[in-house]
């Protein structure tokens, strides 16, 4: 007896062990695996839609997803670097000219808005009777932050894009054998827990695909639609922007730490006609997500809405962008799985009175 319970103690930790050793060297490649897995579940269903339409070659479908894949990390960069070649001159003459800029008087509007108007437009007021060098020496220790923080960034980039790289790899592997992947993590869920297990396997999928919904889709409206608004507006650098704004819908910010900054300038540049159409565009566009995002995950997972919310919110700040699918995921699948246990009925031999009384026996 005593070398049984040693040779399946040892035989334990040389499994626990390996598995460790394995997400050891994994490591590099976890984050990109997470991401690969996230997009092939939730786009599976247009995968399948394309196959159809070429024909049912699988091979055409993946390389068509791929290419895709591409295309939306290359095009935003692509946009961005043409915005600022467009405007390479007109960014050296701005430079030279902030010295001698001035911020206007608010308008008239501002102080009739509810709540906040008095408050903004006194301290717009402090703002623009400043000069030019008193606002340069107030706002230096924001911009040298802001520097500094990039120059740090930057040194993420190239690890960024071998990140991205490796994504569209995994899941161009994943599409192609998407069918034998799904299958070996039911059979995983299975062992585990049985039925109950299989099902919560189904369960994360659904959940994937619900914030896939709910939370990209959103963020692609938003973010065309305020750049729509800041291409009709006339803003500079409309293209980057548009990026920018993907970016924070995504991160759950939204778009109008973007389109905000740009009603101020029309306002400042003398253009307020087009800055309060910009102004009006921007508050529905900035709360479109408050109807738009429930009706699409409601329509990817039947899961309650503050489920899903908390775990976009809660994923974001603790796992990063990752976190946006990863933590609806995780908090879907507890939910469930508690969800079943409260509400699972007990055997009759377990709820009959252990002294024998039967249905008659006094509690």
């Amino acid at each position: 007896m005593h070398r049984e319970v040693t040779r399946t103690t040892l035989a334990v930790l040389s499994i626990g062990g390996l598995i460790a050793a394995s997400f050891w060297i994994l490591r590099p490649f976890i984050g990109a695996m997470i991401w690969a897995t996230m997009i092939v579940v939730a786009t599976w269903p247009v995968l399948l839609w394309l196959q159809r339409r070429l024909g049912g070659k699988r091979g055409l479908a993946v390389g068509a997803m791929t290419l895709v894949m591409l295309l939306v990390f290359v095009v935003p960069f692509w946009a961005a670097i043409a915005a600022v070649a467009d405007y390479k001159d007109d960014v050296g003459a701005w430079a030279k000219t902030m010295r001698h800029l001035t911020i206007p008087q608010p308008p008239a509007f501002i102080d009739a808005l509810p709540v906040f108007g008095e408050k903004l437009a006194s301290r717009w007021r402090d703002i623009a009777s400043q000069t030019p060098e008193a606002l340069a020496v107030q706002f230096q220790p924001y911009l040298v932050t802001a520097f500094k923080w990039l120059a740090a960034e930057m040194g993420t980039v190239g690890m960024l894009i071998v990140q991205f790289l490796l994504t569209v790899v995994i899941a161009a592997v994943l599409f192609a054998n998407g069918e034998q992947a799904a299958r070996a993590m039911r059979q995983f869920g299975r062992r585990l827990a049985g039925e109950r297990g299989e099902n919560v396997i189904r369960l994360a999928a659904q959940a994937i695909r619900g914030v896939a919904m709910g939370v990209v889709v959103t963020a692609l409206v938003q973010s065309m639609l305020g750049g729509l608004g800041l291409v009709v507006a006339g803003v500079p650098f409309a293209g980057l922007f548009t990026a920018v704004m993907l970016m924070l819908c995504i991160a759950q910010l939204g778009p109008t730490l973007v389109l905000l900054p740009a009603v101020v300038w029309l306002y400042w540049t003398g253009d307020t006609v087009w800055g309060t159409v910009l102004l009006v565009w921007s508050i529905f566009v900035g709360t479109m997500d408050n109807f738009l995002r429930p009706f699409l995950i409601k329509m990817g997972a039947d899961l309650p809405l503050l489920l899903i919310f908390a775990g976009v919110i809660g994923g974001l700040l603790t796992l990063g962008l990752v976190g946006v699918f990863v933590g609806p995921v995780v908090l879907a699948v507890t939910y469930t799985l508690l969800e079943s246990w409260v509400n699972e009925v007990e055997p009759a031999s377990a709820r009959a009175d252990p002294r024998g009384g039967g249905d008659d026996a006094t509690p």
